[in-house]
């Protein structure tokens, strides 16, 4: 009987022993390498792998003591991917709390309005926390995987600024960039003003695109977009000098001059009626909206008065005037 109750003592004094080193350690300051410390954690990777790489980082003395915080917790499947930083030493279990919420470093990339989608893919494809799945693909496969039925790229991805984990693909944001567009063209078609001679959402999409690369001031985006309603409905030659230098890609020296403007190519609206056949950039909300609603204005001319305003004229006399009066300023 005493040599039971003696076992029994050990066993008891053993477990509390080990109880409390297990609490103690626990809830004591992991060892970060440095402050701030950042630590990945890669997609698909279990408990076991995450506590093998805290220890091998030296943060943690033991992987097993914190598989079996885990396991007390009923976490061991809740870790989640992502890049983690620390700015203050923290405990174990603190930092299960941590990498089970989820609380990653958020990498961001930005698209901005006016770009092209040639200028996406270079920023994506540079991008050091994104896997590039496109390298080599052709718009149509690439538009092909996001799901989008058009048959040209261009235009369609929403300018903003997009925030994911490390090792999201090209194509997530993509699709991201290409859903937000839809739904802002969308919600701005359902409030387009009456008797537009836009037929589709395409279409306003294509005018938007235009505005967005004419506009050098806000004040006069919405009487940039009447201008060319205006010349629309009359079945006047919108004449923009964006579309022809899209046209000419990479023959554009940064010289437009009189012989492009002549020389027939499919974006070329000086010798072609109505809208070219695609975007030739990435519109905001903005460009969007003025397309749809634009101002009211009797102009159907406008030329850059070289300060980022716009001088509007009703007539052709009188633009050519305001031509000759601003192309000398500007030389």
């Amino acid at each position: 009987m005493q040599k039971l109750k003696r076992l029994l003592f050990s066993s008891t004094l053993i477990t509390i022993l080990l109880v409390s080193w297990f609490y103690l350690h626990v809830h004591s300051s992991v060892s970060f390498p440095t402050i701030p410390y950042e630590i990945s954690i890669p997609a698909g990777t279990n408990l076991k792998q995450v506590s093998q790489q805290l220890e091998d980082a030296g943060i943690i003395l033991n992987k097993w003591t914190f598989i079996l915080l885990a396991r007390y917790h009923n976490q061991e499947s809740e870790i989640k991917a992502g890049d983690y930083r620390f700015t203050e030493g923290i405990t174990q279990t603190a930092l299960l709390k941590t990498l089970t919420k989820g609380d990653v470093i958020q990498n961001e990339i930005r698209f901005i309005e006016g770009w092209t989608f040639a200028q996406i893919r270079q920023v994506l494809n540079g991008h050091p926390a994104i896997r590039n799945l496109t390298i080599g693909l052709s718009e149509q496969e690439i538009l092909r995987l996001i799901g989008a039925s058009e048959a040209a790229a261009e235009g369609l991805f929403f300018p903003d600024t997009y925030y994911f984990v490390r090792n999201s693909s090209d194509i997530e944001i993509l699709q991201r960039a290409y859903q937000n567009m839809q739904n802002h063209l969308k919600n701005s078609w359902s409030d387009r003003a009456v008797s537009l001679p836009l037929t589709t959402p395409y279409e306003a999409l294509i005018l938007a695109s235009i505005i967005e690369k004419e506009t050098g001031l806000e004040s006069d985006r919405a009487e940039i977009a009447g201008v060319f309603i205006n010349r629309l409905r009359k079945g006047m030659r919108l004449q923009t000098d964006p579309t022809i230098i899209y046209g000419l890609g990479e023959q554009f020296d940064g010289n437009l001059r009189k012989k492009d403007l002549i020389t027939d190519q499919e974006y070329n609206t000086y010798t072609r009626p109505g809208l070219p056949p695609t975007p030739i950039a990435m519109p905001g909300l903005a460009s969007i909206r003025a397309a749809l609603n634009p101002g009211e204005t009797d102009a159907l001319y406008f030329v850059a008065k070289g300060n980022g305003e716009s001088q509007f004229s009703t007539n052709l006399t009188d633009h050519n005037k305001a031509v000759i009066q601003y192309q000398k300023q500007q030389k």
